[in-house]
């Protein structure tokens, strides 16, 4: 049985590493996630849609076979190119995003996707994984879709966890990004966001709204932008205070990493503070890395005998 089904996008990485330089990888945020829940040793199932016959896609597939991820969900589409990012970075290792995703398969994945097996991969997991990003680039239709899906899931009892990571630029509108996001949580067992993703939604009424997402049941967990992270869970909440600050060489898919960090954790039956330890451990470790993906090698605790 696999455990955990994520569902998005896996794009083109393009890092600029000098003037007229740069290294090729495959990322994107729930993919991030999947690889390193895999790499916790989960077994994994990604679903996405990627092209045929090029290159691009053949990398993404080969990767995902390198990474130990299922591929059965994976849809193609003939004559088509997966999305591609390109990404710098300034000194204090801080991202700066382009995008070329307007055409991206993955836009039209449940259009695609054989939803039956969808269905009963979503009713075998013990947790399906999805995202802001997830909800912005599948449209209108793809959402009423995988509202369905994950209700089915729900019913069934997998566990859904969800990272708002809010890319405004996705959405028609702020007022649409919200409502497609307060549709999802309701499901949701574990919603983790980004401070700067939650001011990005509600302004001052960020803290109001992460309290009524853990009153609808979540365990809701708010990363900072000092590194502190709150959990609310129960009508608890805890507060972990700041670690002394890791250099970053780059920061992307720190966010991912502390995701599969704290769900592998909680999956495990680590309580909360154990699960934020776990995530913030992994986390420090891929800033020190160029690219959201890490060499295996230099996974915590793991290292080359994955």
């Amino acid at each position: 049985m696999t455990e955990v089904v994520a569902l998005g996008e896996c794009m083109v990485e393009v890092g600029l590493t000098a003037p007229s330089q740069a290294a090729l990888g495959y990322a994107g945020d729930t993919f991030n996630t999947a690889v390193y829940l895999r790499r916790l040793g989960l077994s994994v199932a990604y679903g996405t849609a990627i092209g045929e016959g090029d290159p691009f896609s053949a990398g993404i597939l080969r990767m995902m076979a390198v990474e130990g991820l299922d591929a059965a969900l994976v849809r193609t589409a003939p004559g088509r190119l997966p999305g591609l990012y390109a990404f710098d970075r300034d000194e204090a290792g801080e991202r700066r995003f382009f995008y070329w995703r307007a055409e991206s398969p993955a836009r039209d994945y449940f259009a695609l996707a054989d939803r039956d097996a969808l269905r009963q991969a979503v009713c075998a997991a013990r947790l399906v994984y999805v995202s802001g990003v997830t909800l912005a680039i599948v449209g209108e239709a793809g959402r009423a879709a995988l509202l369905e899906l994950l209700t089915q899931a729900k019913t069934c009892g997998a566990a859904i966890a969800f990272d708002p990571n809010h890319r405004l630029q996705l959405w028609t509108s702020l007022e649409q990004a919200q409502a497609a996001i307060e549709a999802i949580v309701p499901l949701c067992r574990y919603v983790s966001a980004g401070r700067s993703d939650l001011d990005g939604l509600y302004g001052d009424a960020a803290d109001a709204m992460a309290a009524a997402w853990a009153g609808q049941g979540a365990e809701v967990v708010v990363r900072s932008h000092d590194h502190a992270v709150m959990v609310r869970a129960g009508g608890s909440i805890l507060r972990v205070s700041r670690e002394p600050p890791v250099r970053a060489l780059d920061t992307t898919g720190a966010g991912d990493a502390f995701n599969a960090g704290y769900l592998a954790a909680r999956l495990r039956g680590e309580d909360l503070r154990a699960s934020v330890t776990a995530a913030r451990r992994l986390a420090n470790v891929v800033v020190q890395h160029i690219g959201a993906i890490i060499p295996r090698a230099a996974m915590p605790g793991i290292g080359s005998a994955f």
